[in-house]
Parts: C-alpha cells; sequence; structure tokens
C-alpha cells in the first residue's frame, strides 16, 4: 500500500504545484499552453525518440503479452469510438474521449510501481505497454484528430491537409525517426544521448504542471457540466480496459498468471497526461480530460 502511495504522491504535488503557481499568480492566464507546447514540441518528441532509438527489438518481443495489452487497449478505445460516433460526437472529439478510456500511465506510474509490486522482471514488459501507449496508440489517435479536424473540404484536399499535418507532427516525426535509427544500427554520440535524457525527463512533470495550471483556471462555460461523461469515461478507464485485457490474456490466450498479473496491472493503472496535452492542443474537451487524469489518478 505504502508502494502505491508513494508513487502517487509526486505526481499528485506536481499537479498542485501548477495549481498554487496560477492561483497566486506566480504563472499568468497563458502558462497553460506554454508549458504544454513545451511538452509537445521539445520535451516529449525527445522522450519518444530516446525511447525507440535505444530500443532492442529482440528483448522487447514478447508477442503474448504485446498482443494482451494491445488488444485490451483497443477494444476499448475502439468500443468507446464507435459508440461516441454513433451518438453524434464528431471524430476528433470522439477520439480525444476514447484516448481518455484506454490511455494508461505507464511511463510515470507503471515503471516505479512494477518494480516496487514485482521488481526488476517487470520493467521490460512495462517498456513494451509503454511504446505501445506512447507511440502506438498516441499517433493512432493524432492520425484520427488530424482527420477529423479537415472538414469542409474535398476528400483530395482532406487527405493533402491531413498527410502535412502528420508529417509535421513532431510526435509522429520523433518516433519514427528514432525507429529508422534503431533500425540503422547506429548509436547516439554522448552529449546528444545526455540532451535527450535531459529534455525527455521534463516531460511527465511540465504535463503535470500544465494539468495544474489548468485545473486551476475558470472552466469554460461552453463545455457545460460533463459529470456523467466523466464518470464513464473514470469506469472504462479503471474497469473496462483490464477487464477485457484479462479476458485476451488469461481466458484467450492463456498466458502464464505472472504474466496476466503484470499486463492487467498496467492496463489498470489510471489515464496518463496524454490526452490532456491533446487536449489542450487541439482546444477540445479540456475540462472532460483534466477531471479524468485526476480522478482515475485518485481512485486507482
Amino acid at each position: 500500500m505504502f508502494a502505491s502511495l508513494f508513487v502517487v504522491l509526486p505526481i499528485f504535488a506536481l499537479v498542485f504545484a501548477g495549481w498554487a503557481a496560477r492561483r497566486l499568480g506566480a504563472l499568468g492566464d497563458t502558462a497553460t499552453r506554454e508549458v504544454n507546447r513545451l511538452v509537445v514540441y521539445l520535451a516529449l518528441p525527445a522522450l519518444l525518440f530516446d525511447i525507440m532509438a535505444n530500443a532492442d527489438p529482440a528483448e522487447l518481443w514478447r508477442p503474448g503479452f504485446i498482443a494482451a495489452f494491445a488488444l485490451g487497449c483497443a477494444i476499448v478505445f475502439a468500443g468507446t469510438l464507435a459508440v461516441r460516433m454513433v451518438g453524434g460526437r464528431k471524430l476528433a472529439d470522439a477520439t480525444l474521449e476514447s484516448l481518455n478510456a484506454s490511455y494508461a500511465n505507464t511511463g510515470f506510474m507503471g515503471f516505479p510501481l512494477i518494480l516496487a509490486v514485482l521488481g526488476e522482471s517487470g520493467l521490460v514488459p512495462t517498456l513494451v505497454a509503454t511504446i505501445l501507449t506512447v507511440s502506438v496508440l498516441f499517433g493512432i489517435a493524432i492520425i484520427l484528430i488530424e482527420f477529423g479536424r479537415q472538414t469542409g473540404a474535398r476528400r483530395r484536399d482532406i487527405w493533402r491537409k491531413t498527410a502535412l499535418a502528420l508529417v509535421t507532427n513532431p510526435l509522429l516525426v520523433a518516433p519514427v525517426l528514432g525507429v529508422l535509427l534503431m533500425a540503422s544500427g547506429l548509436g547516439l554520440p554522448s552529449p546528444v544521448q545526455s540532451f535527450l535524457e535531459l529534455l525527455g525527463d521534463a516531460a511527465s512533470p511540465c504535463a503535470l504542471i500544465a494539468l495544474g495550471l489548468f485545473l486551476a483556471q475558470t472552466p469554460d462555460a461552453a463545455e457545460g457540466n460533463r459529470t456523467g461523461l466523466v464518470a464513464t469515461l473514470t469506469a472504462l478507464k479503471l474497469i473496462a480496459q483490464p477487464a477485457a485485457t484479462w479476458v485476451v490474456a488469461g481466458p484467450l490466450l492463456g498466458l502464464p498468471p505472472a504474466t496476466v498479473h503484470l499486463v492487467v496491472l498496467l492496463a489498470a493503472l489510471p489515464t496518463g497526461t496524454g490526452p490532456f496535452m491533446l487536449a489542450e492542443l487541439y482546444g477540445r474537451g479540456g475540462v472532460v480530460t483534466s477531471r479524468v487524469v485526476l480522478l482515475t489518478t485518485v481512485l486507482s
């Protein structure tokens, strides 16, 4: 219990630091967006590039674990997306809500929690889950959001504008470049590696501070009372995703009990800051997303 508490306390401390800085006037009205842009355009791309460039494919190739975690995530993401779009939600907004329901905080919370509970044997699978979440799921969400934003144009123009937005998005370009470097077999010079680590380490803390800054603002009345939606997305993240992952890992794939335990624990982690970064970047659903991140972290 104390291990879990020690993992979560720094998260709330960083969120509170952002909230207090805004309330006390240390940071101004534009701080949320500027800190978030720092994460999106500098810190997180550096982290994604570093993760992919230094990955070892032979060590990461765990097909059973990958299938269980990815399918559990995909079931919740795709199911939420379909239900929301059938209900009349636009693609970009439905994508962000689906990301809220399926984006596990494997990076910031996963590593220290797994190390405390299961030891070093769980760290490589946690890295696999992190890559699937922050690179694959995140990338798919960005593609769908960009496609959904290109409305009111001819189909050819929609594809062209979407493609242009994607190839200039650092959150997609960085991991792709990292994969290319990994495949080349070339290493990074020591100063470059240190630069990436220093910049990448700022991603999660700055994102949490940005979340606190946003929570200190007066909510936009246009977003209305979304308590029901927040509760639904929270339940999907904390109940539906680990349940779907357990079904895939246990009854369907018959993975060893230790692997089932690990993959379900990772799937049950709260919503990470990735959805909030995109909500703030694209100006969509920031109130809902910030509440989901905070509530799932409290309840998880």
